[in-house]
Order: structure tokens, then C-alpha cells, then sequence
């Protein structure tokens, strides 16, 4: 009984500063979010942004958008999978398997949606730049506001769109509880006095201005504290949106890396048959002679593996996931997680380190630590911090007024100005990014 309300409330559809807003029988509430998510403009804009090689020439490799729906349907499959035993098991008579994949699906659908230009290389060329600024120590910023920037993270920026810069009127899509907490793979903020363990604690999910909402996030959907209106335990199915990323992208990244010739096809079909173990039909696999859709084969098997394995250990650590004792990743606990370490680690030591992506990836760090002190000092400026210069005046014009405060001047608060100004920046694809930089450096003159 005690787990049944549980999982009612871990499943809530309250939308933060909506209200409840039912679904129909043919389009539940997370349903709804998953549509809400496609048609926004930050996830048309991943089409344009790094999954691992940046820029790419090559219209076969993925991006961030491709990757993000991939995970969405394995998220979506696994969901599902654990949603039927869950139902079964404690008697969940509102709810429906397709309930837990739709959550699982919607959130693995944003999961990327915050990342800047340049993928990881740009959450640390952000991170970087306001470092080495001296702007965090011009203000009487609280530690946690300084952290925001020195340990700037993608996932809290994702949240933050999702909630505030999304169709910010409303503000933001207004995405279900269930959805938001599901996302949210960091329940915790970027500074506290003690660093939290487990794989939750390692990143933080959400800026200072946008923790007031998921403290609404996390009394709405029931999660287990932490520190008391602080930090939480995860949403227990973020554990599953976790899996649908690290799926996606080993499997999926090896499978790029091989088309585009860093690994050879040959390594990369045994390191996928070793994941894929004794689902692999040996008969199947011998009819097929063209690389391509041998590594097609052994990838889908692969993920297939992958799931029914995570989750078979969520099913058995079911209740220490709900009480929060349970916080490491669920295929690091499964019999696959030896050869699956096999292929992080060849990525790892080829595919990430790849020639083309490093050179780009270091480009980034110029690009987008140019744009921010060109922005930055504007908005400064413009919030009478330094005499304002004719160019400060044009910069300022260049920035759209969702990134400016309410009378579309800069914010008077110097932490909400930042805040913009990484909004804007981060909000562009990897190709805007480089456009914009050379255009108002000068090395490239609009026509």
C-alpha cells in the first residue's frame, strides 16, 4: 500500500504554476509534454549541435536532436518495461505501463535541450570564462550564485529552459511534475557546504533563480530529501533516462565513429556482439555481408540487451531506489557492464579524442569565450557599470530583449545579467556560434 502512493505521487501530473491539467484517454498529460517539447524552438536548434563531432561534414552522423530522439524511444521501451512489473506488482490501478515510458520518453526527449554550442567542451569554455572574468568577484554574489557560473552545467541550464525561458509568458512549457523531476538527474544545487555522495551529487540541476521551482518540482512528485528544501534523492525513473542516454551514446557513438572510419568495423562489431551477448542469432548475422548492416544488427541487439538488463536491476533494488538508499548507475550493476566498459573505453581513448573534434572543440573555447566578453561587457555598460562606447550600444541592439530585463535595458541585478547573457550564448547552435563570433570580430563582413 505504502509503495502504491508512492509511485502515485512520483507519477504526479500537477503542472508547477498550472495546476493539474488532465490528459485524455488518447493523450495523457505526458503525452502532451513530449508534444510540447517537439515543437519548441530549443529542440529544433539541436540539429545543430555537437554530439561528438562537431560540424560535421557528413550528413550521416548524429547530432544532438537525432541523438535526443533515439534516446526518447529506448527511454520510452525501458519505461514501459518497468512500468508493467511496477504496476503489477503493487496494484497501480490508475496508471499504465505507456505512463512510465511516456514520462521517461518526454524527459530523455529534453535531457540535451540546455547543452550549449560545442557539447561538453562548451559547458568548460563557459565555465572558464567567467573563472578567469574577475566578474565573480566584482559582486557580493552568495557563494551558490558565484557557483552558478564557475561550475556552469548543462542540465540546470536545460531546466532552466524548459520552465522559464521556453515561452516565458507562461513561463516556460509548464511540463508535468512527474516530467520535470524525471529530468532532472541532479536534484541539487552548485554550491553546498558539503559536497554530497553518489552518482546524484556530482552535478547540480538547477540555477539559484530557477531552485524555487523545483522545490515546488520536488514536493509535488514526493522525493526524498536530502537537505531540508535543498538538495533531494533522484526521481526514481530519472535512473531510467540515465540508462537511455549512456545507451545512445556508447552504442550509438561507436557505430558513428566506425562509418566515419576512426574505428575500425571489425573492432567495433566485436566489442557490440560482446554487449549483445547470446542475443545475437549467429545464422543472422552470417547472412549479412555489408558492414553497414552488420553493425545495424549488433547495435539494435545491443540496446536490447541493455535494456532488458537495467531493467532487471531496477525491478530488484526497487525499494532502496525509492527510499533513497540506492545511487549508482543501474548497468554498472549488471552482469553487461564489463563489456560495456570495454566500449566506453575505446571511446574514450579514439573516438572522443578524434583529431577533428578536438580541433573544433578548442576552437570553441575562443568562440564562446569571445561572444560572452563581448556581450557581457555590453550589458555592463549598458547597466551603467562602465561608460557606454558606440559599439557597447550596437552589441546591446544585437541582443534580443528576452535577454534584456523588463524595460529592455540590462537587468539590474548583475547575477540575472549574467544569467541572459549565458541564456543567449549557450542557447545557439554550434554554426551560429562560429557565424556570429567571426561577423563581429571582424573576420567575416556580412554581405
Amino acid at each position: 500500500m505504502a509503495q502504491r502512493k508512492i509511485w502515485e505521487k512520483l507519477l504526479s501530473a500537477d503542472r508547477p504554476g498550472a495546476g493539474k491539467v488532465p490528459g485524455t484517454p488518447e493523450r495523457s498529460a505526458f503525452q502532451q509534454d513530449y508534444d510540447r517539447i517537439v515543437f519548441t524552438s530549443a529542440f529544433r536548434r539541436m540539429k545543430d549541435k555537437t554530439q561528438v563531432f562537431p560540424l560535421s561534414k557528413s550528413d550521416y552522423v548524429r547530432t544532438r536532436l537525432t541523438h535526443s530522439l533515439e534516446a526518447s524511444c529506448v527511454g520510452r521501451s525501458l519505461g514501459a518495461l518497468v512500468g508493467r512489473e511496477i504496476i503489477a506488482r503493487h496494484g497501480l490501478r490508475d496508471l499504465e505501463s505507456g505512463d512510465f515510458g511516456a514520462v521517461v520518453a518526454a524527459a530523455c526527449l529534453a535531457h540535451d535541450i540546455g547543452n550549449p554550442p560545442f557539447g561538453h567542451a562548451g559547458e568548460d569554455a563557459i565555465r572558464e570564462w567567467f573563472r578567469t572574468s574577475g566578474l565573480l568577484e566584482r559582486y557580493d554574489f552568495t557563494p551558490a550564485q558565484r557557483a552558478d557560473f564557475s561550475r556552469y552545467e548543462g542540465n540546470a541550464q536545460g531546466f532552466r529552459i524548459v520552465t522559464r525561458l521556453q515561452s516565458p509568458a507562461n513561463p516556460g512549457l509548464q511540463l508535468t511534475s512527474a516530467v520535470l523531476a524525471t529530468f532532472t538527474k541532479y536534484p541539487r544545487p552548485s554550491h553546498l557546504d558539503n559536497e554530497l555522495d553518489g552518482k546524484s551529487g556530482k552535478k547540480f540541476g538547477f540555477f539559484q533563480q530557477d531552485a524555487e521551482v523545483f522545490r515546488q518540482v520536488a514536493h509535488s512528485t514526493g522525493l526524498v530529501e536530502r537537505l531540508p528544501g535543498t538538495a533531494w534523492r533522484r526521481h526514481p525513473l530519472a535512473f531510467l533516462v540515465e540508462v537511455a542516454d549512456d545507451t545512445c551514446y556508447l552504442i550509438v557513438d561507436l557505430e558513428d565513429a566506425a562509418r566515419l572510419g576512426f574505428v575500425p568495423y571489425r573492432d567495433a562489431e566485436c566489442l557490440l556482439a560482446d554487449v549483445a551477448g547470446n542475443t545475437v542469432s549467429g545464422g543472422r548475422l552470417e547472412r549479412l555481408h555489408d558492414p553497414k548492416e552488420r553493425l545495424e544488427y549488433l547495435r539494435a541487439k545491443a540496446i536490447g540487451r541493455l535494456l532488458e538488463s537495467a531493467a532487471a536491476v531496477f525491478l530488484e533494488n526497487e525499494a532502496a531506489i525509492l527510499n533513497g538508499q540506492f545511487d549508482d548507475e543501474l548497468l554498472e550493476q549488471a552482469p553487461v557492464a564489463v563489456p560495456l566498459q570495454a566500449v566506453l573505453k575505446v571511446a574514450k581513448e579514439t573516438i572522443y579524442v578524434a583529431r577533428p573534434a578536438l580541433e573544433i572543440e578548442t576552437a570553441g573555447f575562443e568562440v564562446l569565450g569571445g561572444l560572452l566578453s563581448l556581450f557581457v561587457q555590453a550589458v555592463e555598460a549598458g547597466a551603467g557599470q562602465e561608460r557606454m562606447t558606440t559599439r557597447e550600444r550596437m552589441l546591446l541592439k544585437l541582443l534580443p530583449s528576452q535577454f534584456l530585463g523588463h524595460d529592455a535595458r540590462p537587468d539590474p541585478d548583475p547575477y540575472v545579467r549574467f544569467l541572459q547573457v549565458a541564456d543567449f550564448v549557450a542557447g545557439m547552435t554550434d554554426s551560429y556560434a562560429v557565424d556570429l563570433y567571426r561577423k563581429l570580430m571582424g573576420i567575416d563582413m556580412p554581405r
